[in-house]
């Protein structure tokens, strides 16, 4: 028999917008220690760095000692963050930590200096839902409820510029928002997209807030955090979903790395994926970083870089190397983002060119 409690919530963290929570919740205390289920927990400690959480507003506000928090359970395999997983077992009482910014539950198993350790915070039960009207007895609440669905196919081509990087912190986020400024004032209706990494809305809501008409992440398909075998399917979705808001151009971001573990190499090796790619736009720290992306993308990924841009752009040292040396184009984009939109444009009218007139819209 399933013992309930009614809780109020302090702080919902955005991973959970899926499951429609309120500020006051029923927990259970039958418990499925899988990603994706939502819970109720209590934060046990103070904090003074990393101390904050991203609410269903994608607002960051600060979690305190005895706040109770709605999160999801999830893994998180971050190279400048925490690394963590979902326990084989999850009982009222036990202690589990917070992952990322967007609520990610589990147990912390490596911490970057950098940051400090995590959260600890106490389960107090799974989060109820009652989706029938009338339901008295209520089931395990899951990100997938109310989900975009995934795909197997492209329902419509529509050209997408593509941003990835050599690892998390290369300046991706930065580039494909100068890029959905830059392309909606040039008078293209821009979709935009994040389609790997751990869940998080700061990052679409940087490019909602640049113009795009719809923007949505692997969240909104009810994943947690990708990692290989999800996130194609996932990526087929948001596409689909982002066609009916008849954009011109989608600009999808790449989270984490293309040797990460968050599944961005399957985005990569996916021939209909790959073939939407008008723009492929590299992000890279340094002269290393920009090597090793043009050997990885020609070498085992069989695609072109249009150009690369983050800290490795940051002065003309290392754009000389980039152009000089690897016979690549480099723009800064927060020093010379009209240069990246003029790549990224030139390769959607390419794209467009090349492609029949039937594919188009198709």
């Amino acid at each position: 028999m399933v013992v309930t409690t009614r809780v109020r919530l302090d702080r919902i963290a955005s991973s959970t917008r899926n499951a429609h929570l309120s500020g006051e919740v029923i927990v259970g205390d039958e418990i499925v220690a899988a990603e994706g289920y939502v819970l109720a927990v209590r934060i046990l400690e103070d904090k003074a760095s990393y101390n904050t959480v991203e609410d269903l507003a994608g607002r960051m506000v600060s979690l305190r000692a005895g706040d109770v928090l709605a999160g999801t359970l999830g893994a998180r395999r971050a190279l400048r963050g925490y690394a963590g997983e979902v326990p084989p077992h999850i009982a009222v009482g036990d202690v589990i930590h917070v992952l990322n910014l967007g609520g990610i539950l589990g147990r912390c198993t490596s911490v970057n200096p950098d940051i400090g350790p995590p959260f600890s915070a106490q389960v107090l039960g799974a989060v109820l839902t009652f989706p029938a009207l009338g339901d008295r007895v209520g089931r395990p609440a899951h990100i997938r409820d109310h989900a975009v669905p995934t795909a197997e196919r492209i329902e419509q081509r529509i050209p997408v510029v593509y941003i990835a990087g050599t690892c998390m912190n290369a300046g991706k986020t930065v580039a494909a928002t100068e890029l959905v400024r830059g392309l909606t004032r040039g008078g293209l209706r821009v979709a935009a997209a994040k389609l790997t990494g751990v869940s998080l809305m700061r990052d679409a809501l940087s490019m909602q807030d640049a113009g795009a008409v719809a923007a949505l992440t692997f969240n909104d398909v009810g994943i947690a955090t990708t990692h290989p075998g999800v996130t194609v399917a996932s990526a087929k979705g948001i596409f689909n979903r982002l066609a009916t808001a008849k954009p011109d151009v989608i600009v999808a971001e790449l989270g984490d790395g293309i040797l990460g573990e968050y599944g961005v190499q399957d985005i990569l090796r996916d021939p209909e994926l790959a073939s939407l790619g008008a723009a492929w736009i590299m992000a890279a720290p340094d002269p290393v970083g920009c090597w090793g992306a043009l050997q990885l993308m020609r070498d085992e990924f069989g695609l072109p870089i249009t150009a690369i841009t983050g800290p490795a752009t940051d002065n003309d040292v290392g754009q000389h190397y980039i152009r000089a040396s690897l016979g690549l184009e480099a723009f800064n984009a927060r020093r010379n983002p009209d240069g990246l939109v003029r790549a990224a444009r030139d390769g959607i009218d390419a794209w467009l060119a090349s492609a029949a007139p039937a594919e188009i819209g198709a």
